[in-house]
């Protein structure tokens, strides 16, 4: 550490402190040419989860637009904010997952995350999102996603009754 006083980069740890619950380190130091004492902090610096975008660009990840689509999707539809909250926080943890050392994930794949939830909480929320993350060309697209959300119903009813 360079003294904020001579500016000699030579010093020596008086006292260490751990704060912040362990994410943080506060140590006393000691200027070995002048002895002024000063303070330094040490802090894990986390790279930040990024986006892929479907066009190349890469963006921060930002809870506040899952959450977002999320609420259009359950517009008028018996789904509590505290559900919508707990949707998010599953999506940014498997996201975190997914992404990996690398810190990367795709949009695709935080969609795919945010449809597979949604189809167990709500039905019609899960259409609407799905329409927009999978960009229908046409009615018939639309009409296939909605048969095949009925289909996982039957199969996940019949395997409770039986």
């Amino acid at each position: 550490m360079r003294c904020p006083h001579c500016g000699n980069i030579d010093d020596r740890v008086i006292e260490s402190r751990t704060l912040a619950n362990g994410g943080a380190v506060r140590r006393r130091r000691e200027c070995v040419s002048c002895g002024c004492r000063f303070t330094s902090y040490e802090r894990i610096e986390e790279k930040p989860l990024m986006v892929i975008k479907r066009d190349g660009r890469r963006e921060p990840f930002d809870r506040g637009k899952i959450e977002a689509g999320l609420e259009r999707a359950i517009q008028k539809r018996p789904v509590s904010q505290m559900d919508i909250e707990l949707l998010v926080n599953e999506i940014e943890d498997q996201a975190v997952i997914s992404a990996g050392l690398g810190r990367e994930v795709a949009t695709n794949i935080i969609g795919e995350m945010a449809l597979e939830k949604l189809g167990r909480l709500d039905k019609v929320a899960y259409i609407r999102f799905a329409s927009v993350c999978r960009h229908f060309e046409n009615l018939d697209e639309f009409i296939q996603e909605i048969k095949r959300l009925g289909d996982k119903s039957d199969k996940t009813s019949s395997e409770t009754v039986g």
